[in-house]
């Protein structure tokens, strides 16, 4: 026999009237010759006739299967490839979801591309164009290299520029001065016609040319749109057309804005150019809100949560335990199934075993997922289709029992409900939820909702969803699931974008269940935390900026311990927000029978999102107290609240001025100012203007730098909603005058960013203004510096600090006044002389030169001098490092150098490049080993003084946190009184209730 060629194959099955039976198998074997691909066989994961159950009916097969490549369906010529396809699509699920589902009826292949997170795609080959190399290349990919077949873009990058069409539409009518809300509401049913008709739900691309015939006369346009819509709100005939009856609300008010032709072309081409099927609502619910809605500054792009990561909810609160509970549902139908064996029992048996099945599928039909702060409905379309999986997942395995599948589905969008309070996005969601919802059926094989096609979706409200309108307390709905992205708002952020009335109004409604301060996302908390505990609901989900962790916040997740637990929790995860990318937790807590952190098995979720192991010992740090001993010992530096700053020739320039009627020099009130970044980084140039506590009437007589404040400072403040602010506008927001009095007497101090990558602590000469990101030890002497840089201070600063987005922070009231010193340490103590860099004891005197290099003398020689040596040899070399001999000159003025200010540092030319970027961030991302040798020896000096002789670098974090939790407990424990602590209003303290 000759090799099968193009030709022959066409004049084999051209004509051939072979059925079903008959010719599936020979004719595929041929085109496998054509395609000199192999044949199947009956074993393996390529073969003939592959068993699979099918989501409604009873046992299936496919005809052909390869596994990770395709499912293949054979039908007679003639017969209907469409419903060839929804049966495979039926039992895709038991092939393991091939990328390519194919059917054919010898007259024509159609290749169906259905790869996750891409659009659907179809390739119809003739067979009389079988023999193009084009389509002999397609065919040959399904047996080779189905990936090939993926198309180009993603439907996330597909549905990025659909947003992008509509909200350059919206931008341009809302610039003619329409009203946004009306402008909003139109481009929605706009969008849904675009989609309908790409579904077939609207015949005929009516919509489209409905566009094309009117675009050149905009109110022949606007009254056929009317028209349109009025139609699809009710069902009918329009014109030769027959519209379906969509009604849900989208069409009950049809109001179409003044249109200019530009607008019905913009629409036109975004009709006609794009698939509207493959935009996904995850996604273009969020972008299409961004856009269209004028109230949103946020910018249009491509961001956007993945799917992936709203799963790390979804999963726990939904798809896991339903799971789980049909599991338990087969095993009471396969033991009932098992009794039907013996003689008289199979009708008991078939009743019972309909009864477990009816019983889970009534389950489903009445669940219920609530998100009280829906946004565009991302997390309820995704909750709904979790609904929707499970149940397909149901029907496919109740069958391998002999149960007949539903004729129609329990689940679908009555099982979602939603508070928003903004009315635009209250009505994109419900869109969100119908286009999702119609995608999945059509997807997965099954029929989607009619008459009316969008069922109403009222259960999606548009309201507060902490306040009602006269200021109690608003209600939720019962719901077994709570799951949701609540508000990002911080205390200051609240008060401008809600108003002081509501915030007060909130926290006096919450007083005794949200501390004061709190962010806003945390009255979702507690208000999922109250349905739960009054039995309105199971589990709840929630997303919050990881600074739920810090200890203002994470209140809230103390009194969700108190009475339920932390089941699930992503402690750290990426995240974005109005288009920025921020940090946040995901917690879920509730009924639930194991608990997981970030993805990992363990006994216990505390409320900082740390856990025990499982089997190991708990590591609560959240039990750690506030010592005694670390009262009053850190600081936050100065607040200024306006712009006080100046540049260095400003500075310079009033510093060389003498004329002030006081006769004092204006280095009193000016001087260097280091915030986080300049201790970070480098320095950059900035000085402040420092009246601290003074009366206008001494601070004016600093005449050039008050003439600045008064230009500068004083309109700003004059404003500010803190009367002390506004009246005394010269002063800095804080001054700080504990910190100013703890200073007194030093010639140094320890300092370190709130904020920052690397946890490092550097000195500063007292003459250097500490600004509010840094916290400030008062104290000069290497060993304190070396307990405080050593690995065993920064894994506790780590683990009890929390983080603002993906920078570690320095909370003083938990990383320092909770920190246990070194047995015997003593942080109250003054030291009597100082050791210079090579060790040697010198007196109180402050040594010249840009390097002061002062070394307190240490008081208890048998670790603290080890420690003071390792750690002044570390700073040494960290400032050599940073800059190196040769490799710059250093400045002072007289007048600097009088008022005791440090040098500064003035690159050489040709290593300015190079010097900018010797940064301690810089050096700590390098280690380099010199510096990892210096500080291996410290952290083994700073064990000694503990006691740790098995200390080693290999000791695990786990056990350095453990070990200083035992001590910390062990000590006598002080009241906190930092201001980022909660405090007891009266009626707390009166009514014993835990904040």
């Amino acid at each position: 026999m000759s090799a099968m060629t193009p030709e022959r194959f066409i004049s084999i099955w051209k004509d051939n009237d072979l059925n079903e039976e008959a010719g599936a198998q020979a004719h595929f074997e041929d085109l496998c010759d054509l395609l000199g691909v192999p044949k199947p066989r009956n074993k393996g994961d390529y073969c003939y006739e592959r068993k699979a159950a099918k989501a409604e009916g009873k046992q299936g097969y496919a005809d052909v299967w390869m596994s990770r490549h395709f499912g293949w369906e054979n039908k007679a010529p003639g017969e209907n490839l469409k419903k060839a396809l929804a049966q495979l699509k039926n039992y895709s699920g038991s092939l393991g979801n091939p990328p390519l589902l194919i059917v054919c009826d010898r007259l024509r292949i159609e290749i169906n591309v259905e790869f996750q997170y891409y659009p659907t795609e179809t390739h119809s080959i003739l067979i009389h164009e079988i023999g193009t190399p084009e389509n002999l290349q397609k065919l040959k990919w399904v047996f080779t290299d189905p990936q090939k077949l993926r198309p180009e873009r993603t439907i996330a990058a597909i549905t990025t520029e659909a947003a992008e069409k509509f909200s350059n539409i919206a931008k341009t009518m809302r610039e003619r001065g329409l009203n946004g809300q009306h402008v909003a509401h139109f481009l929605v049913q706009c969008l849904f016609c675009m989609f309908a008709e790409d579904e077939n739900l609207l015949p005929e691309m009516a919509f489209t040319k409905l566009l094309e015939k009117s675009v050149g006369d905009p109110e022949r346009a606007a009254n056929r749109l009317s028209e349109l819509f009025k139609h699809m709100k009710n069902g009918g005939d329009y014109g030769d057309l027959s519209i379906a009856w969509f009604n849900g609300g989208l069409f009950k008010t049809v109001l179409i804005p003044h249109l200019i032709a530009a607008d019905l072309s913009a629409l036109h081409r975004a009709s006609a150019d794009m698939d509207w099927r493959a935009i996904d609502p995850t996604i273009f619910g969020t972008l299409f809100e961004r856009g269209l809605d004028p109230e949103d500054r946020a910018p249009l792009g491509a961001h956007y949560t993945d799917i992936g990561t709203i799963g790390k909810l979804i999963n726990p609160l939904i798809s896991e335990p339903l799971t789980a509970e049909w599991e338990s549902v087969k095993q009471v139908i396969a033991t009932e199934k098992g009794k039907g064996k013996g003689r008289g029992k199979k009708g008991n048996a078939n009743k019972a075993t309909t009864d477990a099945y009816q019983g889970f599928m009534l389950r489903l039909n009445s669940y219920r997922v609530l998100d009280p702060a829906c946004g565009s409905g991302n997390f309820l379309y995704l909750a709904l289709k979790a609904l929707r999986d499970i149940e397909k997942q149901v029907h496919v395995e109740a069958q391998e029992f002999g149960i007949q599948a539903e004729l129609a589905m329990q689940t679908g969008p009555h099982n979602i409900l939603g508070i928003e309070i903004n009315e635009f996005a209250a009505e994109l969601a419900r869109v969100t939820v119908w286009i999702g919802d119609i995608q999945w059926c059509r997807r997965n094989g099954y029929q989607h909702a009619i008459n009316p096609i969008l069922q109403p979706l009222d259960s999606i409200e548009h309201r507060d969803a902490l306040l009602n309108k006269n200021g109690s307390e608003a209600k939720w709905p019962k719901a077994d699931v709570i799951v949701g992205n609540p508000p990002f708002l911080g205390d200051k952020i609240m008060r401008g974008e809600l108003g002081d009335a509501y915030v007060n109004l909130l926290r006096n409604r919450f007083e005794g269940r949200v501390p004061g301060g709190a962010d806003l996302v945390i009255y979702w908390f507690e208000k999922s935390r109250a349905q739960i505990e009054a039995g309105l609901c199971q589990r709840a989900g929630l997303v919050a900026t990881n600074s739920i962790r810090q200890k203002r916040n994470r209140v809230v997740l103390e009194r969700i311990l108190e009475s339920t637990q932390i089941f699930e929790a992503w402690s750290d995860e990426d995240w974005i927000n109005e288009g920025a990318a921020v940090r946040v937790s995901l917690v879920c807590y509730g009924q639930a029978e194991s608990k997981r952190l970030d993805g990992n098995p363990v006994a216990a979720i505390f409320s900082d999102l740390t856990g025990s192991a499982q089997g190991g010992q708990a590591l609560d740090l959240t039990q750690a107290k506030p010592l005694l001993s670390n009262k009053e010992r850190s600081y936050f530096g100065i607040c200024l609240a306006g712009p006080f700053k100046v540049d260095t020739a400003t500075a310079l320039a009033w510093l060389k001025d003498s004329g002030n009627p006081n006769g004092r020099p204006n280095s009193d009130v000016v001087r260097p100012i280091y915030n986080g970044s300049d201790v970070t980084r480098r320095w950059a140039d900035n000085w402040v203007i420092d009246f601290a506590g003074m009366e206008m009437t001494d601070a004016a007589d600093f005449l050039a730098p008050f003439a600045y404040i008064e230009a500068k400072v004083k309109p700003l403040r004059s404003g500010n909603r803190e009367a002390s602010r506004a009246e005394r506008w010269w002063r800095h927001g804080r001054y700080r005058p504990e910190l100013r009095a703890a200073l007194h007497g030093l010639t140094l101090f320890i300092a370190t960013s709130e904020t920052a990558k690397h946890r490092f602590f550097i000195r500063l000469p007292v003459q250097v203004a500490p600004e509010h990101r840094l916290i400030v030890i008062p104290r000069q002497d290497d060993a304190t510096l070396g307990i405080l840089s050593s690995r065993i201070h920064c894994v506790w600063a780590l683990a009890v600090g929390g983080s603002l987005e993906d920078r570690p922070v320095y909370n003083s009231s938990l990383c320092f006044e909770m920190f246990p010193f070194p047995p015997g340490f003593d942080l109250k103590s003054k030291p009597t002389g100082w050791i210079g860099p090579q060790g040697v004891t010198q007196d109180l005197a402050v040594p010249s030169g840009p390097n002061v290099g002062l070394r307190d003398k240490a008081a208890n020689p048998t670790y603290e001098e080890a420690i003071a040596r390792t750690a002044a040899d570390l700073d040494d070399w960290r400032e050599k490092w940073l800059n190196p001999e040769g490799w710059l000159d250093w400045e002072i003025t007289p007048e600097e150098q009088t008022a005791g200010f440090p040098p500064r540092p003035v690159p050489k030319t040709e290593k300015t490049v190079e010097w900018k970027k010797r940064t301690l961030t810089n050096l700590y991302n390098e280690m380099p080993t010199g510096l990892k040798l210096r500080q291996e020896k410290l952290d083994k000096a700073v064990a000694a003084a503990y006691g740790w002789t098995d200390y080693s670098p290999a000791t695990t974090d786990d056990e350095i946190l453990r070990r200083l939790l035992a001590m910390n407990l062990a000590h006598k424990p002080t009241i906190p009184t930092n201001g980022d602590d909660t405090k007891k209003s009266k009626t707390q303290k009166r009514k014993g209730a835990k904040t």
